[in-house]
């Protein structure tokens, strides 16, 4: 891949964005009891990605100042001058546009209305106010990286059901711990582009505290799909077992053995979710559930 190649590819934040879309994915196949239909599927995929990789290259372009002070983020395109505002804003632009066409001409309105409010959600409700607002940024602005599973359910099925709610709650819950663990690690460059995240206006012990709070909380919050009857024991197990590790790395964050463990609680979050969610796709397909779907419930067969 050439250079300039890499640089717009880098704009995208690619392993950022394909958690985004493996949760849109998982959101797809939960909304049917069997196979998704294909060309919702593979339009939304794309339009979801696309609107994600926009969301992500407007980030860039408005955290540029701050991308400068940070050494977490001082090698991206525009910090180090490889690309321009002006090719940032084009490529973001273009990119948008895409993801909206595909969205409405081969998903449906409602996805393309959703992804929409989303990707500004993100780009710019979060990114150019909340973020440097309030230390609840992470919290707020969290709704937007939240959608991804509704936004995958709403475009194989045309609407929004409140298991597609519950996807969102749960992705909803978890940002705040997952963020919050990068924030104690990076909270000097934080402080240096005065960035008011929660380690920065409260310190690192009130929020290794928080860490814990939102821990528990989304060790409830993952029981709701098996109490709502939306998956069985299968993903039961597995959610009480994932958030028994996250429960373990929360606790251990209130005296942590080193600096470096911040950054193992961060790794274990993604690693949780991705879990999480395969755990709830083969529950969806193993265990013998009802499924809803408009205007009532359909059986999957035994």
């Amino acid at each position: 891949m050439s250079s300039i190649a890499q640089q717009y590819l880098e704009l995208t934040k690619p392993r950022v964005v394909a958690l985004i879309v493996f949760t849109a994915i998982i959101g797809m196949f939960l909304a049917v009891p069997g196979w998704p239909p294909l060309r919702q599927s593979v339009a939304g995929f794309i339009g979801i990605w696309l609107a994600a990789a926009s969301a992500a290259a407007i980030n860039h372009l408005i955290d540029q100042r701050i991308d400068r002070l940070m050494a977490r983020t001082s090698h991206r395109p525009l910090a180090t001058g490889s690309l321009t505002p002006v090719q940032v804003l084009v490529f973001a632009i273009v990119l948008g546009a895409l993801s909206m066409t595909i969205l409405i001409a081969l998903v449906n309105p409602l996805t393309a209305v959703l992804t929409f409010a989303s990707l500004i959600g993100y780009a710019i409700v979060y990114t150019a106010f909340l973020k440097r607002a309030t230390s609840q940024n992470i919290v707020i602005g969290g709704a937007a990286g939240a959608a991804p599973p509704l936004l995958g359910w709403v475009a194989v099925t045309g609407h929004v059901h409140p298991y597609a709610l519950l996807l969102f709650l749960i992705i909803f819950v978890w940002t705040p711990p997952h963020f919050w663990a990068l924030a104690i690690f990076r909270v000097e460059d934080y402080s240096r582009a005065q960035v008011p995240m929660l380690p920065v206006t409260h310190g690192v012990t009130y929020t290794r505290w928080h860490v814990l709070a939102y821990t528990i909380l989304l060790v409830i919050v993952t029981i709701l799909p098996y109490l709502t009857g939306m998956s069985g024991l299968f993903y039961l197990g597995g959610a009480l077992m994932l958030g028994a590790g996250f429960l373990y790395y929360a606790i251990r964050l209130l005296d942590p053995p080193d600096e470096l463990f911040p950054m193992r609680v961060f790794n274990y979050s993604i690693i949780y979710l991705m879990a999480l969610f395969a755990f709830l796709l083969i529950d969806h397909y193993v265990m013998p559930m009802p499924l809803p779907v408009a205007g009532g419930m359909i059986f999957r067969p035994e």
